[in-house]
């Protein structure tokens, strides 16, 4: 097997009630619980399950999972509480790729998901080891079981035998099969998280009498925050604190809590979380900071053994603001205020920060957690929580790392097109980043890889929590644009020269008004206003002469937002305040998003209470409500787009390639660049187009290549060759347009002489034609998996840094946007009246990359630079490939951290 639960042989995960349920490989010591699995099952169970009412056959099942490992078969348990509770197993009976399979539950225990989770798991340890069909035969009557095949969301057949049912189901990990896998796992976790976040009983473990403490200040906040459930103290020292009932220990409580805060010395920890555990307790909020990693470790071992979700540790706390389910578990310095922002950030200190600024800006918070170190409760449970609760409006994160990318897209993707997912991107800069090796390394920094993912996603990636306040105040307040098209209204020039400028670098549009539009302007504005775009309505304006304008701009089809920058003046009757009021009294304001700028004002944004019960964003600066903006109006376009699929490829053998890869890493354990023989092979399993080419190594053969090779001008390229050679320009080991014998000969030996003791041979390829030379690789990345890198190629890649990531597999839509978003892209679209390239053999190009990259997880890198691309055709012209050992993972099994 080459699946990674060899390397984890057990994994925790969720049923659909939100018990945790450890997963495991079968060993000889189980054969006495699985025996009594069976034995105890009703005699109907048995029947469906052996086809007859024998103990006999259950003890032989018994015997046969327990049974020496043999290849082709794989038997996983599910256990709670260390009790056995269900069986999965296949076997392939010498088949290739086809395989038995069999599922036992625990009477008792039907209907949480117990058989599904099993055969997910199942399934992801077969698909790793090549299988690609289970079959299995159940009783025509044995309704739970069918359900169970047909609801997996894989392809499933079934032919009718008599009293039986043969069922065939095809292992293809597609869009649906996915889906499925996620809708499954979103109504698990959330059901984990209920005792988290709306418990019926909490209590705090090591809140003391000394004022100051943290455990006493969350004790405090929830005993003031409006909790309505059953709330302790447990301290032994005392019957009462903060007018809380206060008991010894844990198991004291006269009500087992649904969750616990656990505020005491790290020593600690261990110990409290397995009293929890055996208690009863559902979930724990570890803010105590400093673990060990033995300590560290005892925790989330514990906290799985008895099914707790686990908050911290070294975290501020959550909140959660539901009327009558109010739970402020946090030792902020106010209680939050109840709002639609749901918050989940690593920092403390982020979240505090966060927590005022919503407070300030009166949006408030539906739930807030801090996640502190993430041992289990992560930013992607938070977005699936927040998908399902009907009250969250916008979704902030503050995370500094990723444990899980891919999983992390998907939900992503999935939430934000109904909510906003709005970011403070962590960790952009890379201080110290090691020396890459190939050109596709180099360029595959950290801050392209999330910018990458954030993008794919959906997620409004902002750069700090300023930004992210600001522009969540637009997103809460006003409708989305249409697109970047900006008209600017002020009362003074200055104000307005600044804020177009700041509309300029956010990459938003001041298109010019139309003729009729800037004589209905006239017509409302004060003589000597400037009708364009922005419009200078003078220090002279009215609140009703602005009210008019900026209706009517609200109103035109030209353009897509309103920004109204204002500077209060003594020049006319309305005052500051009475021009804030005609922006936000305009009729026309919901037609389109209006943004205020305030030079005077003393915080970076406020909401405005507007005539209709809304309100409207006002920025102290024109760059804030640009930015703000600029976010808006890419939230936008993203909504606007196609999801995207990821294409059907012809001519590809993925099992030649991972048979390539194998045998190469099995001469090679600890991998290294491929020889260009090799290379070429496995580009040519995926159909990835390279220029003929011939090895060479001696003089005579380079001539003999070299003749074979010549094109209609007879020209060749020969590049010198020896393992670790990267980048063949730098070290001058290239000889290009060479004519006739005599120049091969010449320049073979002036590359041996020059590289004697390095060189293993060379490669000749015909002299290509003239196009334009691109970049396209791959770098495997160990937390978001495989980054694929496209942008201007050549020797001058790295200077020009011109090129665009996306994370595999690639769909359709990430191909059209990596091709078109380097500043390179209108030499492929045909800028100043050129012939485009071939945009579908380039399309083509990517998506093979892609796909190689998704297959083969041991592939750490992939440059092809250049690439040719040309109306004819886009052509690899030099490829380099790097191998390492690594074993494949299902980012999207279901499991916990």
């Amino acid at each position: 097997m080459t699946d990674d639960l060899l390397d984890r042989p057990s994994v925790h995960a969720l049923l659909a009630d939100g018990t945790t349920v450890c997963i495991r490989p079968v060993l000889p010591g189980d054969h006495g619980q699985l025996r009594g699995l069976y034995e105890e099952m009703s005699p109907e169970n048995l029947r469906l399950r052996f086809f007859a009412p024998s103990r006999r056959s259950a003890a032989m099942a018994a015997d046969r999972a327990c049974a020496p490992a043999r290849p082709g078969y794989r038997a996983l348990l599910a256990e709670v509480d260390g009790r056995v509770i269900g069986l999965a197993e296949y076997d392939t009976g010498g088949e290739k790729d086809g395989a038995e399979i069999s599922i036992a539950v625990a009477d008792g225990l039907h209907h949480r998901g117990v058989g599904t989770l099993l055969v997910e798991h199942l399934v992801s340890a077969a698909r790793a080891a090549g299988i690609t069909t289970f079959t299995a035969d159940a009783l025509s009557e044995n309704h739970e079981v069918l359900r169970l095949f047909s609801d997996l969301g894989l392809r499933t057949s079934r032919r009718f035998e008599g009293p039986e049912v043969r069922c065939t189901i095809h292992l293809d990990q597609d869009d649906t099969y996915l889906s499925a896998v996620e809708a499954r796992g979103r109504a698990a976790d959330v059901a984990s998280l209920l005792p988290l976040l709306r418990p019926s009983a909490v209590a705090v473990v090591g809140a003391g009498r000394t004022p100051g403490s943290v455990g006493r200040a969350v004790l405090h906040h929830l005993h003031t925050g409006g909790y309505t459930g059953r709330l302790f103290a447990v301290n032994p020292r005392g019957t009462s604190l903060l007018g809380v009932p206060c008991h010894p220990s844990v198991a004291a409580l006269p009500k087992t809590p649904d969750l616990v805060i656990v505020a005491v010395p790290a020593g600690g920890v261990p110990a409290v979380a397995e009293e929890c555990g055996r208690a009863g307790v559902r979930a724990l909020v570890v803010v105590t900071a400093g673990l060990d990693h033995e300590q560290a470790q005892a925790l989330l071992a514990t906290c799985r053994a008895y099914g707790m979700r686990l908050v911290g540790p070294n975290c501020l706390g959550i909140s959660h603001t539901e009327a009558g389910l109010s739970l402020d578990a946090t030792f902020a310095a106010e209680h939050p205020r109840p709002g639609t922002a749901g918050v989940a950030v690593q920092s403390g200190g982020v979240g505090i920060a966060l927590l005022d600024g919503l407070s300030r800006l009166d949006i408030g918070v539906s739930s807030f957690v801090s996640l502190g170190d993430k041992y289990d409760v992560s930013g992607n449970d938070m977005l699936q929580w927040w998908e399902s609760d009907g009250r969250t409006e916008l979704a902030l994160l503050h995370l500094e790392s990723f444990g899980n990318p891919r999983a992390f897209s998907r939900t992503a993707r999935r939430v934000t097109r109904r909510i906003p997912v709005l970011t403070v991107d962590a960790g952009r800069t890379e201080a110290g980043r090691k020396a890459a090796a190939s050109h596709t390394a180099a360029a595959a920094s950290r801050t392209m890889t999330r910018g990458a993912l954030f993008t794919q996603a959906g997620v409004t990636a902002t750069r700090s929590v300023g930004e992210l306040l600001e522009t969540a105040a637009l997103f809460h307040s006003q409708p989305l644009p249409a697109g970047s098209r900006v008209a600017i209204v002020t009362n003074a020039g200055g104000a307005g020269v600044l804020t177009a400028d700041a509309c300029a670098e956010a990459g938003l549009a001041l298109p010019p008004l139309t003729p009729a539009m800037t004589g209905e302007l006239r017509g409302v504005l004060p003589d000597g206003a400037a009708v364009g775009n922005p419009v200078d309505a003078t220090a002279a304006v009215s609140e009703e002469q602005l009210t008019a304008c900026v209706d009517r701009l609200t109103r035109y089809p030209g353009i897509d937002a309103v920004i109204v920058a204002l500077v209060p003046t003594a020049v006319a009757a309305a005052t500051g305040d009475d021009l804030v009021r005609a922006v936000t009294a305009a009729p026309g304001r919901r037609a389109r998003p209006v943004i205020a700028v305030r030079l005077e004002q003393d915080r970076s944004v406020r909401l405005l209470p507007a005539a209709d019960g809304g309100t409207v964003p006002s920025y102290a600066e024109p760059q804030a409500a640009a930015r703000a903006l600029a976010h808006a109006a890419g939230r936008a376009a993203w909504l606007a787009r196609p999801a995207g699929a990821v294409p059907a490829l012809d001519h590809i053998e993925p099992e030649r390639a991972r048979t390539l890869v194998e045998d190469y890493l099995a001469r090679e354990p600890d991998g290294g660049w491929l020889d260009p023989r090799t290379c070429a092979d496995l580009l040519a399993c995926y159909g990835i187009p390279q220029i003929p080419w011939a090895w060479a190594e001696s003089e005579d053969e380079a001539v003999l290549a070299a003749d074979r090779l010549r094109g209609f001008d007879g020209r060749v390229v020969m590049k010198a060759h020896w393992p670790g050679l990267l980048h063949k320009s730098q070290e001058r080991a290239v000889h290009l347009d060479l004519r006739g014998d005599a120049q091969v000969r010449a320049a073979f030996r002036d590359l041996e002489t020059r590289f004697c003791g390095l060189m293993t041979g060379v490669v000749l390829q015909p002299l290509a034609a003239r196009g334009t030379e691109l970049l396209a690789g791959v770098v495997q990345d160990e937390v978001f998996g495989p980054l694929v890198l496209f942008g201007l190629g050549g020797t001058a890649t790295e200077v020009l840094a011109d090129h665009a990531a996306r994370l595999a597999p690639l769909t359709d839509r990430d191909v059209h946007e990596l091709i078109t978003s380097p500043r390179c892209s209108p030499l492929l679209l045909g800028a100043n009246g050129n012939t485009p390239v071939d945009l579908g053999e380039l399309e083509q190009l990517l998506l093979r990359l892609s796909r190689m990259a998704a297959d083969l997880p041991q592939l750490a890198e992939a440059d092809f630079n250049p690439v040719l691309a040309t109306p004819g055709g886009v052509t690899v012209l030099d490829a380099r490939t790097r191998l390492a050992p690594r074993r494949p993972q299902d980012p999207y099994l279901r499991r916990l951290r």
